[in-house]
């Protein structure tokens, strides 16, 4: 199976990465946009494809079997307007795949879903942490013991760093948000996804109340205010992004009515080794816990050796620090999900079906996201159960987003 890369940064690397672990799957074709040279150079010395140059998607969508949509959040309706362009000219695509977050809000999210179910294509939507081994080993691990005690009732999800990679993350209103939007849909899905009882489907538990706070904990203080300004041109004065956010999703059990909490936390503030994920849960008589900065290969660099390290994030994702302890993970696209997650979606595209995670599972996470924004914007907590809040919701853009964002953050 072929696939085209529309997008050639960071997130693309990492999917690159993976694809070395996956059989059968190749890198047909890179949109050349960005730093697509670069990546087709790296994907030709791994021996991972043709990874071909193209000009326009509707020329790369003749060559390839599906096209991945790794290009930010504010291009993504262009581009899947031109992949029906691309369907209507004749391209035989199997199906399309979108990293998270499927929109910057319910109506992007939306239109995208109806879009591909227009032109009849099957979907993915990558969703990483949900396919990490190590969420999916401690459901297979505690299958049993949760049908003999029930499930579980709570679990918490984060994940943290120092801050993205490139300027537009920091643009509210071309992310869509700031780390909620960015890193708050991970978070918010795996916890769902680690509360779900073992063979139940994604959409089992149903959300009944959301509660959340954003806050400008760091990148508002006047010092990182001029960083971010001289660095990424980006004025937090005038249009801020929250750098911090937590919160909590109540969902009730359609089976047993019984109530459970997932809590999140995601940070752009984190200044430890690099990139955290941290979930846990917990049931009757039992629990679960993770740390991706639990490794188990340490390095220490002394300030003399340090000077000869240029890339920090030769250690991990994230890193802030070239020396002393280095929490070391060497096979970071394995360990985070997105190897799994292109397998899962070769196997189920190679079968006629949409991937285990679908655009309208994007959907409603979106929804969930935008929740979370309503409740921090009002300072109240968000009923779920509502009719009107849901309808609201189907509209409804955050004023961070809209770059109106100063009153709720300063």
């Amino acid at each position: 199976m072929k696939l085209g890369f529309i997008g050639s940064g960071f997130i693309s690397k990492f999917h690159a990465d993976a694809i070395q672990q996956v059989r059968g799957l190749e890198i047909g074709g890179i949109l050349r946009r960005g730093g697509a040279e670069d990546l087709a150079s790296y994907c030709q010395k791994k021996g991972l494809g043709d990874a071909v140059l193209y000009n326009n998607i509707i020329e790369m969508a003749k060559n390839v079997d599906v096209l991945a949509i790794y290009a930010p959040n504010y291009v993504r309706i262009e581009i899947m307007e031109e992949i029906i362009d691309a369907v209507k000219a004749g391209a035989q695509l199997k199906g399309v795949i979108c990293e998270k977050p499927l929109g910057r809000n319910m109506v992007e999210s939306g239109k995208l879903v109806q879009l591909a179910e227009d032109a009849n294509l099957l979907t993915a939507y990558f969703e990483n942490q949900i396919f990490m081994k190590a969420i999916n080993n401690q459901r297979q691990q505690l299958s049993a013991i949760q049908r003999k005690m029930g499930p579980l009732s709570l679990t918490r999800c984060s994940e943290e760093h120092a801050g993205p990679h490139k300027d537009w993350f920091w643009d509210p209103i071309r992310l869509g948000g700031g780390v909620l939007s960015d890193m708050g849909c991970h978070s918010i899905a795996v916890a769902r996804y680690a509360l779900t009882p073992e063979g139940k489907d994604l959409f089992f538990l149903k959300p009944q109340s959301v509660m959340a706070e954003v806050g400008l904990l760091k990148w508002g203080q006047p010092q990182w205010r001029d960083k971010l300004k001289s660095e990424r041109g980006i004025d937090y004065l005038k249009t801020p992004a929250e750098d911090f956010v937590t919160g909590i999703i109540t969902y009730r059990n359609p089976d047993t009515g019984q109530l459970v909490k997932s809590q999140f936390t995601n940070s752009w503030i984190f200044e430890k080794q690099g990139l955290r994920l941290f979930m846990d849960g917990m049931g009757p008589g039992y629990a679960f816990e993770v740390n991706t900065l639990e490794s188990p290969l340490n390095i220490f660099v002394g300030d003399d050796a340090a000077e000869t390290i240029a890339d920090q994030e030769k250690a991990l994702e994230k890193a802030t620090a070239s020396r002393g302890l280095l929490a070391i993970q060497y096979n970071e696209a394995d360990l985070y999900g997105y190897t799994d997650e292109n397998q899962d979606m070769f196997k189920s595209f190679s079968v006629g079906k949409d991937g285990f995670l679908n655009w309208k599972y994007g959907l409603e996470i979106t929804k969930l996201v935008m929740a979370c924004y309503l409740s921090a914007e009002r300072k109240k907590t968000i009923d779920l159960s509502d009719p009107a809040i849901l309808q609201e919701l189907e509209t409804y853009i955050p004023a961070i987003q809209q770059g109106k964002g100063v009153d709720q953050l300063f």
